[in-house]
């Protein structure tokens, strides 16, 4: 089991920056992929992107692509999602998630999230 909670999120005008973070609890923190996905109001929750149990590798939605960056530390169970240039369009509820196996794209590979944080972008 992992308890994950996210933190960071808040209002920030469009073309601003925040990074989120993501505080799991456990001793096996380095042995889960972890997950960034988003959900806006009547939408369904989106990936973001991931990161292996390393941290040596990443993927990105083209949505996100070059405006985001996940990253880790895994001395401290501590996940990251730093967002740079953002628009109104990310204006969603931010979650973490942590998988064991299984595809990293597919929502349901994911076995534990958190309770979300709310990221709002004004134009």
């Amino acid at each position: 089991q992992v308890q994950l909670v996210e933190s960071g999120g808040g209002l920030v005008q469009a073309g601003g920056s925040l990074r989120l973070s993501c505080a799991a609890a456990g001793r096996t923190f380095g042995s889960y992929a972890m997950g960034w996905f988003r959900q806006a109001p009547g939408k369904e929750r989106a990936i973001i992107g991931y990161i292996t149990g390393s941290g040596d590798s990443t993927a990105y939605a083209d949505s996100v692509k070059g405006r985001f960056t996940i990253s880790r530390d895994n001395s401290e169970n501590t996940l990251y999602l730093q967002m740079n240039s953002l628009k109104p369009e990310d204006t969603a509820v931010y979650y973490c998630a942590a998988a064991l196996r299984g595809s990293l794209w597919r929502r349901g590979s994911y076995d534990y999230w958190g309770q979300g944080t709310q990221v709002t972008v004004s134009s």
